[in-house]
């Protein structure tokens, strides 16, 4: 019997990123959920959005706290840069909290979607200019690091469908 050659329907398996990689790419697909956000109007498609956004958020906080800050505040023996970003995390949590499953409707809605963006581009910036970069330097292995938080983020997801 012959076998079939893969067809383009069949996806190959992704080769799992690097640690810091795993979470630009987390950092850039929230980012562009807040721009999608700030373009709609249709109350309907904020609810959606914000759904993605705070589920994004969820595993994303959840996978640095579990995993990637606790190896970075070992290997960098920090005290600064990690309990920051963990207070951080909890100012984001809290505003996630106040909108999700709301109703999108008023000024007040936007204006919590408006500095929980904000907040969480502040974040970034400072991982992805501070901590990422001393991260580097250090002795971690970020592919081993980045698997280990991809399986993480995958059982989290597979939870929150069920």
């Amino acid at each position: 019997m012959p076998t079939r050659k893969p067809t383009a329907s069949h996806k190959a398996v992704p080769t799992p990123l690097n640690a810091i990689a795993l979470l630009r790419a987390d950092h850039a697909a929230v980012s562009k959920l807040f721009a999608d956000y700030e373009k709609t109007r249709s109350a309907s498609r904020k609810a959606k959005l914000v759904a993605e956004i705070c589920t994004a958020l969820r595993v994303h906080a959840q996978i640095e706290e579990e995993i990637f800050y606790p190896a970075v505040k070992s290997a960098l023996k920090d005290k600064v840069l990690v309990p920051e970003a963990t207070v951080e995390h909890a100012s984001v949590k809290d505003l996630i909290a106040q909108i999700e499953g709301v109703t999108p409707e008023g000024e007040m809605f936007d204006a919590k979607v408006k500095v929980l963006s904000e907040y969480v581009k502040h974040h970034v910036k400072e991982e992805q200019n501070q901590m990422f970069l001393k991260a580097r330097e250090t002795k971690l292995d970020m592919a081993a690091l980045g698997a280990q938080m991809s399986a993480r983020k995958a059982e989290l997801l597979a939870e929150l469908v069920r």
